[in-house]
């Protein structure tokens, strides 16, 4: 009863005094709505760089030149011949498929459309399974493609939709660099992570890119696929292996090129996205800070002005837990408010991409941060609720 009759009062006082009230709990949702969305922010960045890299494949993995890691005169860059060292190699069951890439740029022209795309790639078949590239309309081109120097070309969803708009554009030509491409396929959109667009690319055979714009010279790196993702640890020392005999070096911590798998380039962006989602956090936490000193700050305003009415209640026989508990059930009272409206803000902004990330809640963000406003709530306002409960009955009424 005695509780009821403190939270009938908390409204009451709360009431009187609507826009200080409603101003203190907005203090108190921003905190919590920023907690919820930063965290939120920082997730998505997280999962959608995840999914970016797991895209790819777990059984994935990218040999690229570190020449500065050998001597000048023995580094040798990555070649056609290494990647054919790789993929005719017998005793080295754990690789699967070997695909050499060579990336340049150039400006796509079809009719009066011209557009660069974001990448041009010139590689082998296998590049789209180990890259897990998927068509959506017309084919992938063919080995026999490769040999035979065909000019055709397979272009990601969103080169098609800047050259071809509407039009479907599987067996139109495209001209680039004088160059012209037949477009054989169409890859399915696989989606931006916010920071560059897999879809924006040209894939051709490698004969062809390298006749037409590289040079028959050295790839930029070569993709291996793995048996399975578990022989991706002894698919790794088989290509270290093979690379090192072609490349004529016996000392291996001198290799002039290195070996990444997904699972370690995975990991090391999670953990940059933890330090990210962290940072983020601590920011969003002095919100909720600044929402508790706001309601110190109000409720020492109506401790004031209410002085005579302690005092009147005291006289009267309230106890000192009676109203302690007043005022402290208002505090409670403010930031429980604020701190749900706050989660209610924090859920419909996510719903909202952020600079191209689309925010990902966390639960434990939800339950957390509602948690610890209120704690800050009982926290700030127990100094007001003490002083309040302390005042001597012929101190307050002689208050003006």
């Amino acid at each position: 009863m005695i509780a009821w009759q403190m939270l009938r009062f908390a409204v009451a006082g709360l009431a009187a005094n609507k826009v200080r009230s409603a101003l203190t709990m907005l203090g108190v949702l921003i905190g919590v709505a920023s907690v919820i969305l930063l965290l939120a922010v920082g997730n998505g960045s997280s999962v959608a760089v995840k999914e970016s890299i797991t895209s790819l494949g777990t059984n994935a993995l990218t040999v690229s030149s570190s020449a500065s890691r050998g001597s000048a005169t023995a580094a040798k860059k990555l070649t056609v011949d290494d990647a054919k060292a790789l993929a005719t190699a017998t005793d080295a069951p754990s690789v699967k498929s070997v695909a050499p890439v060579v990336t340049t740029s150039g400006t796509a022209l079809y009719g009066n459309v011209s557009y660069q795309p974001g990448q041009i790639v010139g590689t082998y078949p296998a590049y789209f399974e180990t890259s897990n590239l998927k068509v959506d309309r017309g084919d992938y081109f063919s080995a026999d493609d490769v040999l035979n120097s065909r000019k055709v070309a397979v272009l990601g969803s969103t080169t098609a939709t800047e050259l071809f708009a509407a039009e479907d554009p599987v067996g139109k030509k495209i001209t680039i660099g004088g160059t012209p491409f037949t477009v054989v396929g169409v890859l399915k959109a696989k989606g931006s992570t916010g920071f560059n667009d897999p879809d924006d690319v040209v894939i051709a055979p490698l004969p062809t890119v390298q006749n037409a714009f590289t040079g028959f010279g050295s790839v930029n790196q070569i993709l291996v696929q793995a048996s399975s993702a578990e022989a991706t640890t002894e698919a790794q020392a088989d290509i270290t292996r093979i690379l090192l005999g072609t490349h004529a070096i016996k000392d291996a911590t001198k290799a002039d090129f290195r070996i990444s798998n997904q699972t370690s380039l995975l990991s090391a962006r999670e953990s940059t996205n933890k330090t990210f989602t962290v940072l983020l956090g601590a920011v969003a936490a002095i919100s909720l800070l600044v929402g508790g000193i706001g309601i110190t700050n109000i409720m020492l305003v109506t401790v004031a002005e209410r002085t005579r009415e302690i005092g009147i209640r005291k006289a009267l026989g309230a106890p000192r837990a009676v109203i302690l508990g007043q005022f402290l059930a208002e505090s409670t009272l403010l930031s429980v408010i604020g701190a749900g409206l706050g989660v209610l803000a924090g859920i419909a902004g996510s719903h909202f991409s952020v600079v191209g990330i689309k925010p990902v809640v966390i639960p434990e963000s939800v339950l957390g941060a509602f948690g610890i406003a209120v704690a800050i709530g009982l926290f700030f306002g127990s100094y007001p609720a003490n002083r309040a409960a302390a005042l001597r009955p012929i101190d307050a009424l002689r208050h003006e």
